[in-house]
């Protein structure tokens, strides 16, 4: 059981590793446009926030032409009751005055909404502003972000390389002792040889002395017949035939 456990611990260990390196890969190869892409969107939503900030604008000078329109009433018609009072019509006058009660009435309705739509238009101002800092800051993230993963891939590639270099270094370590263990058996197998033809070399070599030593007395032998002949008075020895 301990076993199994074991086995399977190490086979869900290894397709984890082997998921991980195809996940590392995928980014690898996708990083630059997954960071553009990220740019990209942003720069949408800056438009989308472009839009949106021109309808408001839109809508508060609409409004704000509006209002002011209601104003410029409101202050004609106050001139024109005072022109009627200047020419002593004062039934005229107050009809003036009550004109100029109307446009001040739209121009109190209004005030609101055109505060309203000058502080949405001021706000998305404000956001389209900084949407685009940051776009722009992003942009130069996303370069040098692009530029560090470019450099870390490369450097683990080179990582990967020197580890597999010190891989083949074991393996030819490990064929130079399989080199001494052949040559190790070889010894052995000459040593065994040796000992096996050892009776017959023994015997060889006796042999051999053998006749290095007859040899050797016969050129003594030799040596000292020459020396004989070669000295004065001396006469060879006869040898007689023995008496019967």
């Amino acid at each position: 059981m301990g076993f199994l456990n074991e086995f399977f611990g190490r086979g869900s260990r290894v397709a984890r590793g082997q998921m991980n390196k195809g996940m590392d890969n995928i980014e690898d190869a996708t990083f630059e446009s997954t960071v553009k892409q990220t740019v990209r969107d942003m720069q949408a939503e800056l438009r989308k926030t472009i839009e949106s900030s021109a309808m408001a604008m839109s809508n508060h000078n609409r409004l704000e032409a509006e209002y002011q329109k209601y104003v410029r009433q409101s202050e004609e018609w106050l001139g024109r009751a005072n022109q009627a009072l200047d020419a002593g019509n004062e039934e005229l006058a107050k009809k003036a005055l009550s004109r100029k009660q109307e446009m001040d009435d739209q121009v109190k309705s209004m005030q609101s909404g055109v505060e309203s739509a000058r502080g949405a238009s001021e706000q998305l101002k404000s956001k389209v502003g900084e949407l685009k800092r940051r776009i722009d800051e992003a942009e130069r993230t996303a370069t040098t972000l692009v530029a560090r993963k470019n450099a870390a891939v490369a450097q683990r590639k080179v990582a990967e390389a020197l580890s597999g270099v010190a891989a083949s270094d074991n393996a030819f370590a490990a064929l130079k002792g399989y080199e001494e263990s052949v040559a190790k058996e070889e010894a052995k197998a000459k040593a065994f040889d040796q000992i096996a033809s050892g009776t017959d070399d023994t015997l060889e070599a006796e042999f051999k002395t053998l006749s290095s030593s007859t040899v050797d007395n016969e050129l003594a032998a030799l040596k000292s017949a020459r020396t004989q002949k070669a000295l004065p008075g001396v006469q060879p020895r006869q040898i007689t035939a023995p008496e019967s």
